[in-house]
């Protein structure tokens, strides 16, 4: 969509729901509504939109005050919906039915962080790839089950409908409709302004704080085996040692781990060794290849596979983000 300087024709609507949160609400303003000298006019008409003319409260006390509202839609060529208060209420209907016939005229939708729970009540989301934040993947998944959802990137681009993970994401996501609007090296000088990474390594699933799984009767009695089995996580399990340690044949434990755990013991095996090397990599300085060998992930090839595989970036990659101070 370049743009001549001076030009305003890109339409950019920003809904505003009660108790919004702040952060992810300020992210487009900032992103698509400053002028910053030295730099081109990028030509979006951003506008803030309350669900009725007037003040709206959002969160920590601040006040939407605008005179334009959802009906602005319509005419718009990009409609965002930032997070929301609270994704266990329903969505306002006035938004999701606003949303919908925004996409139904054009408009390129997007959503950040919980607002993709707006655009799924649309419609707009079904049979699609689509992600939000970690911690409500359970709610979303239970509630727009026609939704392909996916935890571990930053954001998904359709685009005519894109979504982004949580929080900060929601700069990964402007940032990249920048670009599609405007070209990589003007996203990338916006970036820098921004002193944000014009892209990010990996995706959502590095920030994810994977609990440990508990022992006792809510694993069919596995609860001991587990816990003997992340005490010795450095040695060369197989399925056959396991099965010995519970006093089991090897079929009844993987029927068991199915039933329990919801997978086979050699994944939830592995999970767990990535799992500690990532408690490894952000509390030690062990090299690489010891890190691998003390959870038993053998060497440093093998644990950049698995690691790179579950979390999305390379285990020296986590390191440099996630390496607690002293280390």
């Amino acid at each position: 969509m370049g743009t001549e300087a001076g030009a305003r024709h890109h339409l950019l609507a920003v809904a505003v729901t009660e108790g919004a949160p702040i952060f992810e609400l300020s992210i487009p303003v900032e992103v698509f509504g400053r002028v910053r000298p030295g730099m081109p006019e990028l030509g979006y008409d951003v506008r803030v939109c309350n669900p009725v003319s007037g003040p709206v409260p959002s969160s920590a006390g601040f006040t939407a005050y605008t005179e334009d509202t959802y009906e602005l839609f319509t005419r718009a060529d990009t409609v965002i919906v930032p997070a929301v208060r609270d994704v266990t209420e329903e969505p306002p209907a006035d938004l999701v039915a606003a949303v919908r016939d925004a996409h139904a005229h054009g408009a390129r939708v997007a959503s950040l962080c919980s607002g993709a729970f707006v655009l799924a009540a649309a419609g707009l989301l079904d049979g699609r790839r689509a992600t939000t934040h970690w911690l409500y993947g359970d709610e979303f998944r239970r509630r727009f089950p026609a939704v392909d959802f996916d935890p571990g990137v930053l954001y998904i681009d359709h685009g005519d409908v894109l979504t982004s993970a949580g929080t900060t994401a929601g700069i990964d996501l402007c940032l990249a409709m920048v670009a599609a609007d405007h070209g990589a090296d003007v996203a990338n000088t916006l970036a820098r302004r921004l002193v944000a990474p014009a892209h990010r390594s990996g995706g959502q699933a590095q920030y994810v704080d994977t609990p440990v799984a508990a022992s006792a009767s809510g694993h069919d009695g596995l609860g001991p085996l587990l816990d003997w089995i992340r005490g010795h996580l450095a040695e060369p399990l197989t399925v056959a040692d396991l099965a010995r340690q519970a006093n089991v044949a090897e079929r009844t434990l993987i029927r068991r781990f199915h039933t329990a755990v919801g997978t086979t013991p050699g994944k939830w095996l592995t999970a767990q060794r990535v799992l500690h090397a990532r408690r490894l990599l952000e509390t030690t300085d062990l090299p690489v290849e010891r890190v691998a060998h003390q959870a038993g992930l053998g060497g440093a090839a093998n644990l950049r596979h698995h690691f790179t595989e579950a979390v999305g970036v390379a285990p020296s990659d986590y390191r440099r983000t996630f390496r607690a101070p002293g280390y």
